[in-house]
């Protein structure tokens, strides 16, 4: 059974939500957000995609779900221009559904992260994702007249990225930062740790709006950051004082966490504890086997 080797008071603290502030002006020119019609709980009212360019050419930043209205949406906003790439955030199907039909559509290359060594969603084929060209961290590109750097941020999945516009202030910043929630980190190609450092990355950078996978454009970014670094650590906090009050199941875990918390989302909570637990235990705040591969009491029922 693992046990807390911290102990903080027994009473659990207090949490205070990330808040978000979000933008009502529209997109900077340039670009135009295509938001799939697949809302859900874990995806508020949809995935969006993005098309950035100028007259002539344009890059599709995740092309999305694979829904054939979407895929028409796109279309619509390409207008018949060149499409120099598809660029992606990360390999969640919600995100990469369309990558095979609109490289042909489109006659464009892929470009992403290295493929992750595991499949982190049943549903991903990898083999339909492997990339024309493969995106490091710091990487400059120079797609449809727009400067384009490569932000590794990974924490949500192992090949998260984010893509900033350095002559406007913009980071298209996928599934790590988002306006409308904090996102869920699932074990074990999801890291907390990982996840904490990618936000302090973005704190140290000047970009001053993010557009996201999910939700309205973030227009004080640096804010937000700073209340899910806050976040996170209430919850650690909120954690070890659970565990210090005796052994616990994940489940009761998630339970006295996320009172009243139901369905996927209490699903999503799990992933998101376990992924505490996991950082948790590598830093040897608790003891006991590893929260991720043991099939003890953090397994998932």
């Amino acid at each position: 059974m693992l046990a807390a080797r911290l102990r903080p008071k027994s009473r659990l603290p207090k949490e205070r939500p990330a808040m978000a502030d979000t933008a009502s002006t529209a997109l900077p020119n340039g670009i135009v957000r295509v938001t799939a019609n697949n809302p859900g709980p874990m995806t508020f009212r949809g995935t969006n995609s993005y098309v950035v360019g100028d007259e002539e050419a344009c890059f599709v930043l995740d092309p999305g779900p694979e829904d054939e209205a979407h895929l028409e949406a796109l279309s619509r906003a390409v207008a018949g221009r060149r499409v120099e790439a598809l660029v992606l955030t990360h390999r969640h199907g919600d995100h990469s559904g369309l990558v095979a039909r609109a490289r042909t559509l489109f006659d464009a290359p892929l470009l992403a992260a290295a493929s992750p060594e595991r499949s982190y969603q049943a549903s991903v084929d990898f083999g339909a994702l492997v990339p024309d060209e493969t995106l490091a961290d710091g990487q400059r590109l120079d797609l449809a007249g727009h400067p384009v750097e490569v932000v590794a941020t990974p924490g949500h999945t192992s090949d998260h990225l984010s893509f900033a516009l350095p002559e406007t202030g913009l980071l298209f910043s996928g599934d790590h930062v988002m306006g409308w929630s904090t996102t869920v980190i699932i074990p074990p190609d999801g890291s907390m740790r990982n996840y904490r450092a990618s936000l302090s990355v973005l704190l140290a950078r000047k970009d001053d709006l993010y557009l996201p996978g999910h939700g309205d454009p973030v227009a004080q970014p640096h804010r937000l950051v700073r209340s899910i670094l806050a976040h996170r650590a209430q919850r650690e906090a909120m954690i070890l004082a659970a565990l210090k009050e005796g052994p616990a199941r994940l489940h009761d875990l998630v339970a006295r966490l996320y009172p009243n918390l139901e369905g996927p989302l209490a699903i999503a909570a799990s992933y998101s504890v376990k992924a505490h637990l996991a950082e948790l235990h590598a830093r040897g705040a608790i003891s006991g086997p590893d929260p991720v591969t043991s099939e003890g009491p953090f397994a998932l029922d």
